[in-house]
């Protein structure tokens, strides 16, 4: 479906037109679920945190003043949402180890990736990022997957853009090394 900017259906919405919210529902909900998804790591729970993020959103929505996109602004209120519940549901995760960030070489492990087939390649990637913590998760799911800017990155979890390069380098090499330990095992 072909969608109109977003400010026309909330312009809608706020001159009563409720049912245009549920353009604003369909164009956003599956970024919102895979935000959801990712920060609790529990279908039922992402879907249930999804509709609260919308309902939020709805009866926020005359405050929303557009200085940022409505996509940030309510994938925020995701973000926000799904972190709350989270943390009612278990313990914060410990900091990345700041080893982490030394200088590897990917020479190393280039020889055993190009003889996997492609489809090896992502389910590796995405067996190694199930591992991690959900937030870390969401940020290469926003950037890489998602292709989101570091701004809008920045902007949807409240870090600084600077807070957001630094995570995804160390997350970079974190997954470099997982990758290479695993690797290293299937050998």
């Amino acid at each position: 479906m072909n969608y109109r900017d977003d400010s026309f259906y909330i312009a809608q919405v706020l001159d009563g037109n409720q049912a245009a919210f549920a353009t604003l529902v369909e164009k956003h909900q599956q970024l919102v679920f895979t935000i959801a998804v990712k920060i609790l790591r529990n279908r039922e729970q992402a879907e249930e945190i999804a509709q609260d993020a919308f309902v939020k959103a709805y009866a926020a929505l005359s405050s929303f003043k557009g200085e940022a996109k409505f996509s940030s602004w309510l994938y925020r209120i995701a973000y926000n949402t799904a972190i709350s519940a989270g943390r009612r549901r278990k313990p914060e995760y410990a900091a990345i180890d700041e080893s982490l960030t030394e200088n590897y070489t990917t020479d190393e492990i280039y020889p055993q990736v190009e003889a996997m087939s492609q489809q090896e390649q992502i389910e590796l990637i995405e067996n190694l990022m199930q591992r991690l913590p959900e937030e870390d998760n969401l940020l290469l799911t926003l950037y890489y997957k998602k292709e989101k800017s570091i701004a809008e990155v920045a902007e949807i979890t409240g870090y600084s853009q600077a807070n957001v390069k630094i995570k995804l380098f160390r997350l970079r090499r974190r997954l470099y090394e997982d990758m290479q330990q695993t690797l290293e095992k299937m050998v």
